[in-house]
């Protein structure tokens, strides 16, 4: 598997931020708003071509861990899936959830350039989260990059 490149996406995608492409999901356990934890979503928006892998990889996380470790782990913490925006300091290059294609999770402890062993997502108790979310086809980008460990992806196979 590897990440799409920036010429490869429209092709598989389409346009960006166009929601004739987008379908909601819904999550087998509620997820924490990270930047409001008083709220929280059963339910996301995503691209149609990764809703079933995307549902897959909650609902086997939801199976293996259980719904008190998930919350122990912070996977609960929702930090978003779409939003129509250019990627993080590029005024060029469309963000992948533009396309809503990725999702980020646990930011506050997992920030865009947070390395390891410093980003939570790096450490020994994560691998089971990195091995499903890979199994349903994404890859996340502290593993692949070395930073960005939030943000997980639908890979090209």
């Amino acid at each position: 598997m590897r990440i799409y490149n920036n010429n490869e996406l429209e092709g598989e995608f389409g346009v960006a931020g166009n929601w004739a492409n987008f379908v909601k999901i819904e999550l087998p356990y509620k997820m924490r708003i990270a930047w409001d934890l008083t709220k929280s979503v059963d339910n996301l928006w995503c691209h149609k071509k990764i809703a079933e892998p995307l549902k897959a990889v909650f609902e086997d996380l939801f199976k293996t861990l259980g719904y008190d470790r998930i919350v122990e782990l912070g996977i609960d913490l929702y930090g978003g899936c779409y939003s129509y925006r250019m990627m993080r300091g590029s005024t060029k290059t469309w963000s992948r959830h533009s396309w809503a294609i990725a999702i980020d999770l646990d930011p506050a402890r997992n920030r865009l350039r947070t390395r390891a062993p410093f980003a939570q997502f790096s450490k020994p108790e994560y691998q089971t989260l990195h091995t499903i979310f890979q199994k349903h086809g994404f890859l996340n980008y502290g593993k692949t990059k070395g930073f960005d460990w939030m943000h997980f992806e639908y890979a090209k196979k």
